[in-house]
């Protein structure tokens, strides 16, 4: 096979490049936009949900561009980058009285996904001021849940795309990087965690954290598309024991290098982080090995 490029994941070949340059060719009116989604269409190239793969391709296009291979269009407009510009959420205006009680008084937790929904301003409003991290927009897959306890929100929960490489949980998992390529999209990445500041109610956190990895995966399969095999999240030890999670029955899996995922130095720049994780099926591993 004469490979000529690869873009994540995807190999082109010399034959490939000869249909991308046909299909400009014929379309010598059409936006780097519209030929990127003309070649999904073509190669029908899409999302696990039936999305075509749009983005993905025109970030190989322009790759293909900057190695000579092809000759796009020129861009009729360089749009406004949304993540720069995005106004900052305001603080949410919610009742704040201090809730202390024993985990059993609560009473029933309603977990309730806001993505896409009314709610979504609210998750953000409460990240942003009250995680130590603040609030920024997931890129990619990601769900957003506020935890009910009757008419209020006790707790934020977040979950993404999981990263591409993770050494401790790619060692874990046993997989080839060609089935992590794959099947990547079958982790999930706990990026938030928040106990509303005003909750005190003590187990609350790994009471949290066992009962959403039971409807995580559902969750992921109607929004999405597909289920999701493995769960994981960093914990920074300078700030915190990870002691919920462990309680939740998570596994300390090792540690981040610190050099983050963009490391150009191969030094440490930033603090270590823990490791954790949790399988959501038994056959996981076997599931995501997989490379048909």
């Amino acid at each position: 096979m004469d490979i000529v490029f690869a873009y994540r994941g995807r190999a082109i070949t010399g034959s490939d490049l000869a249909e991308i340059r046909t299909l400009i060719a014929e379309h010598p009116q059409a936006s780097r936009r519209s030929l990127s989604k003309k070649l999904c269409e073509l190669w029908q190239w899409r999302q696990s949900n039936g999305a075509l793969r749009d983005m993905v391709c025109r970030g190989l296009m322009l790759g293909l561009e900057r190695r000579g291979l092809i000759e796009l269009p020129p861009r009729r407009a360089t749009p406004p980058n949304p993540l720069a510009c995005r106004v900052r959420p305001q603080p949410a205006s919610i009742e704040r009285t201090p809730v202390r009680c024993r985990l059993s008084e609560l009473g029933p937790l309603e977990f309730v996904q806001v993505r896409r929904s009314q709610k979504e301003p609210l998750f953000n409003a409460l990240i942003e001021e009250h995680h130590y991290l603040g609030y920024t927009q997931p890129v990619g897959e990601h769900l957003k849940y506020l935890v009910y306890a009757g008419p209020r929100p006790v707790a934020c929960v977040a979950w993404s795309s999981a990263p591409r490489h993770l050494e401790p949980r790619d060692r874990f998992i046993g997989w080839s990087a060609r089935a992590r390529r794959r099947n990547i999209r079958l982790v999930a990445y706990n990026t938030r965690f928040l106990i509303l500041p005003w909750v005190s109610v003590e187990h609350l956190a790994s009471h949290l954290l066992a009962t959403m990895v039971r409807q995580l995966s559902a969750d992921w399969q109607r929004l999405y598309g597909h289920p999701i095999y493995f769960a994981e999240t960093f914990v920074d030890p300078e700030r915190f024991a990870g002691t919920c999670y462990r309680a939740a029955n998570w596994v300390h899996l090792g540690t981040t290098t610190g050099r983050g995922k963009d490391d150009q130095t191969h030094r440490a720049n930033r603090s270590l982080k823990a490791v954790l994780g949790y399988p959501l099926d038994p056959r996981f591993r076997e599931r995501l090995a997989q490379v048909r």
